[in-house]
């Protein structure tokens, strides 16, 4: 006995729309630009690759703060090649979060006149002022580090 059977048809679902989420444009913002925001650049970069982050200062200094450089290089991030930068050079910038780490920056960021959604202010001591024997001043500046680290981490979190 042969049946007639007729093909079935099954309806495929739709195939779900990927939709690429823009990656986060965060840009980090200190005095000198020579120890903590670069610092938290190269972490925040570190955790999250797929974002933008920058670094820059209101007063950028001639280059990163050496001990900055040994701390990061321990943490497994090198900063060997990073330089210094102007705020003025992002201005023209849209940023999605532009974050204050010291006191200096917090009093010129509300000047920064690029377009930004949010801003916010989590300061942390400035290494660079740290007095003492080297190794007291780079136990000064991992003690930065790991704050810093600590807050990237809750950042990379929330955003």
């Amino acid at each position: 006995m042969t049946r007639n059977l007729k093909p079935v048809v099954v309806a495929q679902p739709r195939a779900a729309k990927l939709v690429a989420k823009a990656a986060m444009k965060v840009l980090i913002l200190c005095t000198g630009n020579s120890c903590r925001s670069q610092m938290a650049e190269g972490i925040l970069q570190a955790l999250k690759p797929q974002w933008h982050v920058r670094s820059a200062g209101t007063k950028p200094t001639n280059e990163v703060h050496p001990s900055a450089v040994i701390v990061m290089a321990e943490a497994g991030i090198d900063l060997a090649s990073y330089k210094p930068k102007s705020v003025a050079g992002y201005l023209a910038e849209q940023w999605d979060l532009v974050w204050t780490v010291c006191g200096g920056a917090k009093e010129t960021c509300p000047n920064f006149t690029g377009k930004v959604k949010e801003k916010i202010h989590i300061g942390f001591d400035d290494p660079a002022e740290f007095t003492g024997s080297a190794q007291d001043v780079l136990n000064g500046f991992r003690r930065v580090q790991v704050l810093i680290n600590n807050t990237c981490k809750e950042l990379a979190k929330k955003y």
